[in-house]
């Protein structure tokens, strides 16, 4: 199981955290960061219910992650094992995570899939998710893993969706003209782009879009 205890900061005060395995008694707490992290025109039916995050800390507690600052629960990041083929990359959130039932986590598989993360907005500015990300990283070296991939939201892009195509903004976040609040966020995180999927996600701000982007193991060679 996982943990790593470590301090974030709050401006220049050191604040304590904790990264662990998230359980049954966190439940309540995982949802309403679920609700907070994705609020509307996000739809509420994809925030997570209870038989979701009992498959969770059952078929992969290794990937049912959560972040505790100060002793309060601030986010969470969960995710599954995969068989993954680069040659053949096109698949929806749905197809891969069991609609995040997660029920087809294959524990012989090369990939470690990132089902979600969400960090609750007021503690946006204490670099949560980048820590969570680096602790599913963690994870991959831990199983040796090939990868970690996932399909990013992209949700700046329906302001200029009319404009040019997703490929075509993905290029223009990876250029550093223009930011996008989630993709942006990943490549910081040390995530490179893979493919622009159409129809990756019920999300209309992202046009349903979704960015697979992925962090390879740097001790599996080329």
């Amino acid at each position: 199981m996982y943990r790593k205890e470590f301090f974030v900061f709050d401006k220049e005060r050191p604040v304590p955290a904790v990264i662990r395995n998230y359980t049954e008694k966190d439940f309540d707490a995982l949802i309403r960061i679920q609700q907070e992290s994705f609020p509307p025109p996000f739809p509420s039916e994809l925030w997570w219910n209870t038989e979701q995050l009992i498959n969770h800390v059952t078929l992969f507690p290794e990937g049912a992650l959560c972040i505790e600052v100060d002793g309060e629960m601030a986010g969470s990041m969960t995710g599954l094992i995969v068989d993954f083929d680069p040659q053949h990359p096109e698949h929806t959130w749905e197809e891969i995570t069991d609609h995040g039932y997660i029920r087809n986590h294959n524990p012989n598989g090369n990939t470690l899939y990132v089902v979600d993360i969400g960090v609750r907005p007021t503690y946006r500015k204490l670099g949560l998710g980048k820590w969570l990300m680096f602790a599913m990283y963690d994870v991959v070296v831990h199983r040796n893993l090939d990868r970690l991939l996932g399909g990013g939201r992209m949700p700046g892009y329906s302001a200029k969706s009319s404009q040019m195509t997703a490929e075509g903004y993905i290029d223009g976040v990876i250029k550093g003209e223009w930011k996008d609040p989630v993709i942006t966020f990943l490549l910081r995180c040390g995530r490179t782009p893979v493919k622009v999927v159409a129809n990756y996600l019920d999300d209309e701000e992202s046009c349903h879009y979704g960015t697979l982007m992925e962090w390879k193991n740097p001790f599996k060679g080329a």
